[in-house]
């Protein structure tokens, strides 16, 4: 059986814990962990916008394909580009190697100039062009294109915050006392010169 004062010294010992987790917690030191954790959910969601993006391309090249099939130059860039971005997978281990994320955008960006050269066919052939499943998949393509801006947006926010944390005080100390093997995040870079405008999949 515990004596009062042992008692006491337990109790006195469990608040100052108390005390010293609730001044840590408010001094930031869980908020580089956190930041990592909105970083890796926004990529998933970069991510996922583009991998719906790809999932309408076989339906979109097929019914293209249907009506105008003199233009297999471009149906075949289209498959092909689909591909190569498919092909490059980021996990969030990578989000720090910056020749992973530069190659991911470049395929992306290729297959962004692939998909508009081909949503640019539908002009010469009227039957097409007021084709219901050709304008369904052109508006859920627009739709992609729109989710896949505001991720990529999301997702540089969420790494500007974590690369802000750790650079900054008070979360570059615990950055250099806890979090040292967290590194510093990649973010996207403009693939072209023309970056910055939003891609052309819309013909009226």
């Amino acid at each position: 059986m515990l004596m009062p004062t042992q008692s006491f010294r337990i109790i006195r010992q469990l608040a100052v814990l108390l005390l010293l987790g609730s001044l840590l917690s408010g001094c930031g030191i869980n908020n580089i962990p956190r930041y990592d954790e909105q970083v890796k959910s926004a990529w998933s969601q970069v991510e996922n916008q583009y991998q719906r993006r790809a999932d309408l391309i076989p339906n979109l090249v097929e019914t293209v394909k249907g009506f105008a099939r003199q233009e297999q130059e471009t149906l075949t860039a289209v498959v092909e580009a689909r591909a190569r971005a498919t092909s490059i997978q980021i996990t969030v281990d990578d989000l720090d190697d910056p020749a992973k994320m530069r190659a991911f955008e470049q395929a992306q960006a290729q297959l962004t100039g692939a998909l508009s050269r081909l949503m640019a066919v539908s002009e010469r052939y009227p039957d097409l062009k007021s084709n219901q499943n050709f304008l369904a998949l052109q508006s859920q393509l627009e739709g992609t294109e729109n989710r896949i801006a505001v991720a990529r947006r999301d997702y540089i926010a969420a790494v500007q915050q974590y690369n802000t944390e750790i650079r900054t005080f008070p979360g570059r100390i615990w950055h250099t006392l806890m979090y040292s093997d967290m590194p510093i995040r990649e973010n996207f870079q403009a693939t072209s010169d023309n970056a910055e405008q939003a891609p052309q999949v819309r013909f009226e």
